[in-house]
């Protein structure tokens, strides 16, 4: 959706952040697309690898995810059933887009925590 569309339906943008952070926004969709990006992964181990993540929210933001095009969602009919979840172009392009904030995150850290501790 371009910024003159988002606006006209009522979601005004004053630039590109506002529509990366309406699919990004949140506390575990970071985590799970940069788990994603790193290899194909099964619901299980998502929920092992993002630690706190209850299995209902866990869920919902995979569907949203999924809704807005970031993965990819592949149902193996067999008994027991498994779901494995991977990265599509758009999501993998704003994964490699949040690298640069990952390392301003790392770098001050310590800066940004301490007061709030």
């Amino acid at each position: 959706m371009t910024l003159e569309k988002a606006e006209k339906k009522g979601r005004p943008y004053g630039c590109g952040l506002g529509p990366a952070f309406e699919v990004i926004g949140g506390r575990w969709k970071a985590l799970l697309l940069y788990e994603i990006h790193v290899e194909t992964r099964r619901f299980g181990e998502l929920k092992r690898l993002v630690e706190g993540i209850s299995e209902k929210v866990l869920i919902q933001q995979l569907r949203e995810m999924e809704a807005d095009g970031l993965i990819h969602r592949k149902v193996f009919h067999e008994v027991p059933p498994r779901v494995e979840y991977s990265i599509t172009g758009l999501g993998a392009s704003l994964d490699d887009a949040l690298i640069p904030l990952a390392k301003w995150g790392e770098q001050h850290a310590e800066r940004i925590v301490a007061p709030r501790t």
